[in-house]
């Protein structure tokens, strides 16, 4: 709930477009209950044959005949009064004359109401009675209209907030999954990013839809109904509210197991992203494996367990719907009732409750009803609007604590500057895992200065790649510390960090843009001709070129479009466009042929020049360029001489 308050508040930023939204559903709300009260003058101009005015006039008459009666009764009464010896006598007429003040009070209302009216029906309305009702109906048809346009002003004033919130909550969510490390990022994964960045946020803008929709100017037309009602005989409007505990009561009960059931559906959401994303990615494999089947019913499976959550909770929303309308059909009989009793024997208590002043009308009663059926068309649409506003809640419930979210890596307050270009890269006393049960890298040792072109080899599993995570800083070692220069990366800011490294992978990764796109990754403000001439480095411009659109090929996702060497070349010139002081290849080469390696190995060895190249690698010809090979094996580190040759 509190989540869904601060989304709520934050809504507040667009203050303007959510006033505009409140007036008019208030407008809507007073449109509602005045077209219902319209009824009363179209009765009693039909039934009595007269126009406003005549019927005004004789209401103010009559007030004024029962206002005199009702004082000259009192004025005997007192007299009475002063001259009754009996306790009893005395206390009959003293209820008496509290009932008559009462009525007085009724009186002096009506004289006062009739006399305020008459010069408004004088003046605006027609003195023929049929031309009145037409007049009042047309009144009411153009009530009707303006209030149309006042609800689709409210619903595109709240829409346009909630979407503005959504974006907003999507946009933080992404820039959140963008500034956590790989741990963090880890606890929710891809498939969760994912679902929250689609459907839980669209959750969330349904709920604040529904609040500042629904759930305001549904209330308000009850309001307004059961207002019209209270004027008429409040004692009648609360009896026939005698059953609103008991809805009350459903509703809550039913509004707590449909939030708990939004959260499940939400979290196997999240389940079913997660097949849907993995074997997408991983659709080679599926198929080359003949594993189709296993994977149809791994998905059939996870929407199952969708389906039977979705199930319940269908039944609880369309549960909540029959306990509003029974409310509003509980309400009108109740109503119906009483006032019935009232009116057919022209009462004014019931049971010895007093329930009016004075016996009501037909026309009274009439419109009674009809403000009672007015009130229970919101009462029956606000059971969808709860429903809304419980999926919002729960949705807030699981957005605000990933925006909440801390990164493993913290960042410090006061980042020191490495200096340009560095000299020293150290791996000092280095003990790292990653589940903190199998040590991946144990007391490791390191010095790497400038110029040095590293070779690290050894078997897979062993720790290479876990040395390139932490001198990036995508970890940090629970034990020792990687300095540059002797500044720990602890004290860096990460950005400047990353900004002196080149890092090329074997698993290349392309985004689904053009190969000037791509290549421009690497230092956006690059021109075309810096682009050129880093492809042309990499030996990837020829068959850059040979494309018929050049540089403005698109790779496809991934760069599915792309041989794995051509993918790797514009990787590589990716990195030679950075024109960072430390390279780091990690089997940057490994689906290159013999002739592109060749080439680039050149290249390599050109732009290698006074950097630093850390490379991780199997293949012999690369270690031609390494002037230092050192062997990472079960975590422990071992220097080898430079005539070393892998096969």
């Amino acid at each position: 709930m509190n989540d869904f308050a601060r989304a709520l508040q934050q809504a507040w930023r667009h203050w303007p477009a959510l006033t505009l939204a409140l007036l008019c559903s208030l407008g809507v709300a007073v449109l509602w209950g005045a077209n219902i009260a319209a009824i009363f003058p179209i009765i009693e101009t039909t039934l009595h044959g007269e126009s406003l005015q005549t019927w005004n006039q004789k209401r103010l008459e009559k007030a004024e005949q029962s206002l005199a009666a009702h004082q000259a009764e009192i004025q005997k009464l007192d007299e009475r009064r002063s001259s009754a010896s009996e306790p009893a006598v005395e206390r009959e007429l003293g209820f008496r004359l509290d009932m008559l003040q009462t009525q007085i009070k009724v009186d002096r209302a009506g004289v006062y109401s009739a006399q305020r009216l008459q010069p408004f029906f004088s003046r605006f309305l027609p003195s023929k009675p049929f031309a009145t009702v037409t007049l009042i109906a047309l009144l009411v048809a153009v009530a009707t209209a303006l209030k149309q346009f006042l609800m689709l002003s409210n619903t595109m004033l709240v829409s346009y907030v909630s979407q503005s919130i959504a974006r907003d909550v999507r946009g933080r969510i992404f820039d959140k999954a963008l500034s956590l490390d790989r741990p963090a990022f880890d606890l929710q994964g891809i498939s969760g990013f994912t679902a929250h960045i689609t459907h839980t946020t669209d959750m969330l803008a349904t709920g604040i839809t529904n609040f500042y929709g629904g759930a305001v100017t549904e209330p308000l037309r009850i309001v307004a109904c059961l207002g019209g009602a209270w004027v008429i005989s409040w004692r009648l409007t609360l009896a026939s509210l005698i059953f609103a505990p008991l809805a009350a009561f459903l509703i809550l009960f039913l509004n707590r197991r449909i939030r708990a059931l939004s959260l499940s559906i939400l979290d196997r959401s999240m389940g079913f992203h997660h097949v849907m994303l993995e074997v997408f990615n991983s659709l080679l494999s599926v198929q080359a494996n003949t594993m189709e089947d296993f994977e149809r019913e791994r998905f059939r499976e996870s929407t199952k367990n969708i389906r039977r959550i979705a199930l319940k909770a269908t039944f609880y929303n369309a549960l909540s719907s029959p306990v509003t309308e029974l409310l509003g059909m509980g309400m009108l009989c109740t109503g119906v009732i009483v006032s019935g009793y009232l009116v057919i024997n022209q009462e004014t208590h019931i049971f010895g409750i007093p329930m009016s002043d004075k016996p009501l009308s037909i026309t009274l009663v009439t419109v009674f009803f009809a403000m009672l059926i007015g009130a229970s068309d919101p009462l029956r649409k606000l059971s969808s609007v709860i429903s809304g506003v419980n999926s919002g809640m729960a949705a807030a419930g699981l957005l605000y604590p990933i925006l909440e979210m801390k990164p493993y890596l913290v960042e410090s307050t006061s980042p020191k500057p490495l200096p340009s270009p560095h000299g020293r890269i150290e791996f000092r006393d280095i003990h790292f895992t990653y589940d903190g049960i199998q040590k991946v890298i144990e007391n490791v040792n390191l010095t790497i200065t400038r110029g040095d072109h590293l070779a690290i080899v050894g078997p897979n599993g062993g720790g290479k790649s876990t040395l390139i995570n932490l001198l990036c800083r995508f970890y940090d070692p629970q034990q020792g510390q990687v300095l540059i220069d002797g500044v720990s990366l602890r004290d860096v800011a990460l950005k400047d960090l990353r900004s002196r490294i080149a890092l090329v992978t074997q698993q290349t990764e392309l985004f689904n843009e053009t190969i000037l796109h791509n290549i421009r990754y690497g230092r956006w403000d690059a021109t075309e001709a810096e682009v050129t001439a880093a492809a042309r480095l990499a030996r990837a411009d020829a068959f850059i070129s040979a494309f018929p659109q050049g540089y403005q090929t698109i790779v496809g996702p991934n760069g599915q479009r792309l041989s794995g060497g051509q993918r790797q070349r514009i990787a590589l010139a990716r990195a030679f466009l950075r024109n960072a002081e430390i390279l780091v290849l990690d089997e940057a080469t490994s689906q290159i042929d013999v002739e592109s390696e060749k080439l680039i190995h050149e290249a390599l060895a050109e732009f290698g020049q006074n950097r630093t190249l850390v490379m991780i690698t199997h293949r012999e010809s690369t270690l031609s360029l390494a002037t230092r090979i050192v062997r990472v094996e079960h975590g422990r580190l071992q220097h080898m001489p430079i005539a070393l040759k892998v096969a």
